[in-house]
């Protein structure tokens, strides 16, 4: 095996302290002769979901000799709340030690720079890899393999039980509802997330009438993996965004069949196919979905896209956005989005909570031509968030979830970070505040003149009659608490460095197999180096004049099995975006090294 370079791993802090452990605090020297996964996350970010569900088969396969442990590492202030955290481990069913970390003092000393970054630790202590984004549970897996050979012999391998504890589980009729749908009946229809089912609530909200679902997780007839949108079809069934098994699936409440109508169950890759027939295209976290326009829109939050779904020729399409995460308004297939997570039809208009750029969106019909645009309500990007009512071009919302169109033309905001339901005014262009305590909601439905809205960390309903006068709040403002990376004036070398897994090599078959996007908020940081290429390095000029702002970075590799007496290899996609809030100061660094995979030897 590859000698590696051997730097020991720091400790492992945490103000927020341990979940999942049985009230146990754990120490690196308590994991010693176990191969131990780092998983930096936050339960905002869709790509660290992603990294949960990728790891899973991981964590069961090896589980006498690895032990993941999640750090997590808040983006927004909410998730800087240790019941936050606590809820979020229930409600993705994280199976492992998890340790609260609000102030970012493990994520410093392994100077992570983005979400999800998972970190390799052998059993003597050293850190022997480190990886961003998704796609690297493959070459986690053959890395641990090689660990545990190689330490196996040297005596240093320790098997056994790790030392995950489950939390005692809770009675409620639901847990960590996602969406609701007002059935014509006068029930409502209910995502229960966590639960893996669809609840079926009588009038009042509160009755359970059936359950829809086994209630474990399954692609099957008769099984959901953490369900989120619901979308009352024109001819009554109920269209649903199956979020963790990438489909949607219909339901019909007359019957109680469900069938498939898009999605194969895998996940969406870089250069999967974006069209054609709707069970033979892989999709990416289907978050929301809203009958517009004679189809189903789908905010597809794994990718930063809106796709829909054609009932009439059974296929599926790209309807907005790059797959680059940002705030981007105009033709919408130029248009960049975050995370969708919420939408909701009226008129001419679709609106879009558009959740990590705590946004309020909306698509229309170009004025000319067939195509669509996309325009921004409330909302500037990544890094800008808080509580602020008044003119929509100050106001602010945090990580909103929830989008409601209310008969008067104006939306109702499940504003899900500050636990308040807001409102936005196309007339006035204000934002208000309608609600407070709330607990981190995620939908409502209008039903008469009370909006019904989906509490998701209460885990119920709460019906609210629609005020007359808004809220007065505090006004608050945040910022994203990630240290900004000092850089120096003028040229600027930016590096992403990649190593194949052992046994595989760079997928040159079709041409270059690497990608690179570079761009920065405000475009007027970058003076030289914006734009796409194939290199994983590049030479970068900083304006002069521009002292802060940030960098996005978009990479893409792609790796196969390295086998000469194999005819058909297996190839892996790696892939991470980031955004590096930079500070241009004298003194300051000439090189931005950003680890896709491997070890980063500068």
């Amino acid at each position: 095996m590859a000698s590696r370079a051997r730097v020991r791993a720091p400790e492992l802090i945490g103000k927020g302290g341990w979940l999942n452990t049985g009230n146990k605090d754990l120490t690196l020297s308590d994991l010693r002769g176990r191969i131990v996964v780092l998983d930096f996350w936050t339960f905002c970010c869709v790509n660290c979901l992603h990294v949960l569900d990728e790891l899973r088969e991981l964590e069961e396969r090896h589980r006498d000799t690895v032990v993941i442990i999640g750090v997590h590492s808040p983006k927004f202030v909410h998730e800087a709340e240790h019941q936050a955290v606590v809820d979020a481990v229930e409600r993705y069913g994280v199976e492992h030690p998890v340790l609260d970390d609000p102030e970012l003092g493990t994520w410093k000393q392994y100077a992570v720079r983005a979400w999800p970054t998972l970190v390799v630790i052998d059993p003597e202590g050293y850190v022997v890899a480190q990886h961003a984004g998704e796609g690297h549970a493959h070459a986690i897996a053959k890395l641990v393999e090689e660990l545990e050979a190689e330490h196996a012999a040297k005596g240093t391998l320790r098997r056994g039980d790790g030392p995950y504890v489950p939390p005692e589980p809770v009675a409620t009729d639901l847990r960590f509802p996602g969406k609701a749908v007002r059935l014509p009946g006068g029930s409502f229809l209910v995502s229960d997330t966590t639960r893996h089912q669809l609840v079926e609530l009588a009038a009042d909200g509160e009755q359970v009438l059936r359950r829809i679902g086994t209630g474990e997780r399954g692609f099957t007839p008769d099984s959901f993996n953490e369900p989120q949108g619901l979308a009352l079809l024109p001819d009554n069934r109920v269209a649903v965004a199956d979020t963790v098994n990438h489909a949607i699936r219909v339901f019909d409440p007359g019957t109680g069949a469900l069938e498939t109508v898009a999605g194969t169950g895998k996940q969406w890759w870089q250069g999967s196919p974006t069209s054609g027939p709707a069970r033979e295209i892989d999709l990416s976290s289907p978050w929301d979905i809203a009958w517009w326009q004679d189809r189903l829109w789908i905010a597809m939050a794994g990718v930063h896209q809106l796709w829909t779904y054609d009932p009439a020729t059974g296929t599926v399409e790209v309807a907005a956005g790059t797959t680059n995460e940002g705030l981007v308004d105009g033709p919408a297939a130029e248009a960049w989005f975050a995370q969708p997570s919420g939408l909701a039809a009226a008129d001419g208009r679709l609106w879009v909570a558009d959740s990590e750029t705590s946004a309020v969106r909306w698509v229309e019909r170009a004025e000319e031509g067939d195509g669509y645009v996309v325009r921004t309500a409330v909302g500037t990007g990544l890094f800008d968030f808080g509580h602020r009512d008044g003119a929509a071009d100050q106001a602010l919302l945090q990580h909103p979830l929830g989008v409601t169109a209310l008969p008067d033309g104006s939306v109702a905001v499940a504003d899900t970070y500050n636990h308040a339901l807001r409102r936005y005014d196309p007339v006035s262009n204000e934002v208000t505040t309608l609600a407070t305590d709330l607990r981190e909601p995620s939908a409502a439905v209008l039903v008469d003149d009370d909006i019904v809205v989906v509490e998701s960390a209460r885990h119920r309903l709460t019906r609210l009659r629609l005020p007359e006068e808004a809220i007065r709040v505090e006004s608050v403002a945040h910022r994203t608490q990630r240290a900004a990376t000092e850089v120096a004036p003028g040229a600027l070398r930016l590096d992403v460095v990649f190593q194949a897994p052992a046994g595989q090599k760079l997928d040159t078959r079709y041409g270059p197999s690497t990608r690179l996007l570079v761009s920065a908020t405000p475009p007027e940081l970058l003076a030289e180096g914006a734009g796409a290429g194939t290199d994983l390095a590049r030479d970068l000029v900083l304006a002069d004049g521009v002292t802060e702002g940030v960098l996005h970075v978009s990479a893409m590799a792609a790796s196969c099995d390295d086998a000469p007496d194999i005819e058909y290899p297996a190839c892996h996609v790696h892939q991470q975006d980031w955004g590096v809030p930079v500070e241009v100061v004298e003194g300051g660094a000439g090189r931005l090294g950003l680890v896709l995979a491997g070890l980063d030897a500068e």
